[in-house]
């Protein structure tokens, strides 16, 4: 019987090797994105600290009335997150795509990252 591979697995196998050769330093840390059905997460991280330095999401108050699973709600995380990160005085980072394919919704918040002053 062939049995199906769980996606969420693939996924994160892809990560781990993604993640062998991408790393966040103080000076250019690390824009991993998360996404799931309903939401979707960004997060800007020193790997040598371990530390989150800035977060964005839909679940947060001023995106709170978008639809999370969709292209515009992801355009306005990357907007929020190059603003927050900007505000801290990060202009260059490197891009972690989480194992997911680079289209749609991850696309999109790459895109609108670049667009609000974000350098990878």
């Amino acid at each position: 019987m062939i049995k199906k591979v769980n996606s969420n697995v693939s996924r994160l196998a892809r990560h781990a090797r993604v993640r062998k050769k991408v790393s966040g330093t103080s000076d250019v840390p690390r824009l991993c994105v998360f996404r799931s059905l309903k939401n979707i997460y960004a997060q800007i991280i020193d790997d040598t600290t371990g530390n989150t330095l800035v977060a964005a999401s839909t679940l947060e108050a001023e995106l709170k009335g978008k639809n999370g699973g969709n292209c515009e709600a992801a355009k306005a995380v990357g907007e929020l997150i190059a603003k927050k990160a900007l505000d801290k005085g990060i202009k260059q980072v490197v891009f972690d795509r989480g194992g997911y394919v680079y289209h749609g919704r991850v696309a999109e918040l790459a895109a609108a990252a670049r667009e609000g002053g974000l350098e990878f």
